[in-house]
Formats: C-alpha cells, structure tokens, sequence
C-alpha cells in the first residue's frame, strides 16, 4: 500500500512544474497518510480538539485553551472574510484583482503573484484555500480593507463575534508575528462559521487545481483532501514558530467532524493526529435525527374565545450522541398547566428536554399550533347570536 501511494504522489510531484510551489509542509509521508494516532494525551500535537460541525458539541478536547501561533491555519478567517464578502454581494467571484508591491513581498507559500498583474477573486481563493499561497491571501484583504492593516482590524472584530477569546491576528497571512495567537477551541470556532458557507469547499476539497492557462498547478498542502474518505478541507499551517497544524474537515453519513491538532512536530504527525481525531469521531459517534412529538394535549386557554389550544413541537433537528447510546435518547416533555388569552400562534406553550440518562443534550419549543382571541364583550355577543341562529 505505500508503494501504490508513493507512486501516486511521485506522478503528482513529476506533473508538477517548481513556479507550482512545493513547500517543505507539501511533502508526502505515506506513515501520515495510512497511520491515525491514538487519540488520548499521547496525542502528536501540542494542542487539539474535536467537535461536531453542526452543534458545536466537543467529543474530544487536549489542552485546547492553551494560546500557541497557528501558522497559516489563520487564513480560515481570511477566507471567512472574503465569503461573507461574497455573499453579501460587495464583491463579485469575476472580479478582477490587481497585485499590489506589498502583496507581491510576501514569502513563504505564494504563487508568485507579480506586482501589477491581474487575477480574479476565484483564482486567488483558489490559490489560498488550495496552496496556502500569502501574495493571494494578502491580495484579497487588500481588495475587501483597501489594506492588510484594516483587514486584520476587521479580522480580529469578526474574532470578538464569534467569541473567539484567546484570539488576536496581526497579519492575514499567518507568518510568524509577535502576538499572532490563538487556539485550537477558537479555531474550531472559525472553521465551523466557514464552513457554514458551502462555496468554501468547492476550493478547500479539491486536491489538483491550476492558474494562469495551466502555467501554475496547485496542489492542496491538505493531503487529507486526497488520502481521507470525505474530506472536505480545511486548512494547513507550518511556521517554525507554531510547528505543524491543521484544521480538517470530514463528512460521513450526514455527520460532519472538525479536527484541530496544533504544534505537531512534523507534518506526518500533523496528519496522523488528524486522521485519528476524525476515525474516533466517525467510530463512536453518530448523528440521530430527532422525531417530532405527536399527540400532545391542548393547553388550557383562560379568558379566551375557545377554552384550549393545540400545541405543535418546533422542528427538532437531530443530535449527536455515542453509537452505544443511539437507542437511549428520551424526549420528556413539558408543558404550561394554562395561558391567558389572547394567544398568538407559534407562541412558546413547553418545551422538550432531549436526554441520554442525566445527559441533556439539547431543547427544542412547544408552540401554540393556532391563535386564540381573549373574549370580550363583543365576542361573547357575537358568539351568543351565532348559537342562536344555529339554533
């Protein structure tokens, strides 16, 4: 098996001409790419956690507060940046973006993007979610801020957003910088709200791309991309500042991981911490979807034009538990003994405790499936004459 993948990445490597840039965090390790580290404090990485994309629930967590450099794992808010941007529609994927001297300066990881010449947003978020390129990362902050200084001031403001406490950037690229900090929990964080943007993974799960007519063949510094069954990104980092990070992405059987190991020594443990948070995620976990609860009792309603309501549960969603526990979940429901009229529909009337044992998992609301008018004079005389003609 590891002289078939040897081969493969050999061919890879041949294919592909040096203005590609193949950078020392790019080299294959076939340990990496068949070997999952074990997933306890033996773990290769300084820092790591695990958590579920879609709850944010932690499965797995070692020394995940501990502030170290994340190397250019730092360009998943920079690439979360540009997707808002998108999205909001204050740029365009075809616009077209000039290089700047500043940008062209940067070294480490690049496409060698010359001062003065053009690309277009599409192909620079190519180049930095798939070759963690720092002319193109730069580029594109330059073209949303007008600068990276301001685009790093907006970075560290969308940071406070999302609660990212031990965060604090002082560039867009990831080079190593005094006070260019975070942690694997906040990280996490970031690479959960990317991902809530499914173009990303159009750029952060390819595993071949190129620029320029084909001049310039990218290759995703993310060997997960290629060697991992539903990989779908995220992001690498390498610095001799912060070792060998990752944050990687997984999707199986509807349920999608995020692993995050910081600090490994070498990028084959990088990887293979990686490989081994995501195989212990996908093993012992699994995602259920939640049935609504049906036949409910009515709700008393006082003062009002009928003498009860129906209740409705909202959608439930589903939940992640241990595969162990998939048949234990209990729904307990709990409901208002009465309300007062008038009663609006989709008013809160309960809520729904999920639980495994003492284990809540999460709640969900009871809601008024109809509303319901207070009786006043005029409704109660008008009720009193539709008796009486139906009489």
């Amino acid at each position: 098996m590891k002289k078939r993948l040897a081969a493969v990445l050999l061919s890879v490597l041949i294919c592909v001409p040096l203005s590609a840039g193949v950078y020392a965090e790019d080299l294959p390790d076939m340990t990496a790419l068949e070997t999952a580290a074990p997933v306890d404090n033996s773990l290769p990485a300084k820092s790591a956690i695990l958590i579920e994309q879609e709850s944010g629930r932690v499965l797995f967590e070692k020394n995940a507060d501990e502030v170290l450099p994340p190397a250019s794992i730092t360009k998943v808010m920079t690439l979360l940046l540009v997707m808002e941007a998108l999205d909001e529609g204050r740029i365009s994927i075809d616009d077209m973006v000039t290089c700047s001297e500043h940008a062209e300066s940067m070294g480490g990881s690049q496409i060698w993007f010359k001062a003065g010449e053009q690309m277009t947003v599409d192909d620079l978020l190519k180049a930095t979610a798939i070759s963690s390129a720092n002319d193109a990362s730069v580029a594109l902050a330059e073209m949303i801020a007008g600068s990276e200084e301001a685009f790093v001031g907006l970075m560290n403001e969308r940071a406070q957003q999302l609660e990212m406490t031990n965060t604090h950037f002082v560039n867009a690229t990831g080079l190593d910088a005094e006070g260019h900090v975070t942690t694997a929990r906040d990280i996490a964080t970031m690479s959960r709200e990317l991902l809530r943007h499914p173009k990303i993974t159009e750029y952060s799960s390819v595993w071949m791309s190129e620029l320029r007519d084909g001049q310039t063949q990218l290759v995703n510094t993310n060997k997960l991309v290629r060697f991992y069954d539903g990989c779908t990104g995220l992001k690498t980092g390498t610095t001799n500042g912060a070792g060998s990070c990752l944050s990687a992405s997984a999707t199986r059987k509807g349920m999608s991981l995020v692993a995050v190991t910081l600090g490994s020594p070498t990028s084959a443990e990088r990887f293979s911490a990686a490989r081994g948070l995501l195989d212990y995620g996908f093993a012992n976990y699994t995602r259920v979807e939640l049935p609504p609860l049906e036949g409910l009792d009515a709700v008393p309603v006082r003062h009002g034009v009928a003498q009860e309501v129906s209740v409705l549960s909202e959608t439930p969603g589903a939940v992640i538990v241990k595969a162990s526990d998939k048949d234990a979940i209990e729904q307990q429901a709990e409901l208002l003994e009465d309300v007062e009229a008038p009663v609006e529909a989709g008013q809160m009337l309960g809520k729904v405790t999920v639980r495994v044992g003492e284990s809540v998992l999460c709640e969900y609301n009871l809601v008024a499936a109809e509303g319901v008018e207070r009786m006043t004079f005029g409704n109660a005389l008008k009720e009193l004459l539709c008796r009486l003609i139906a009489m």
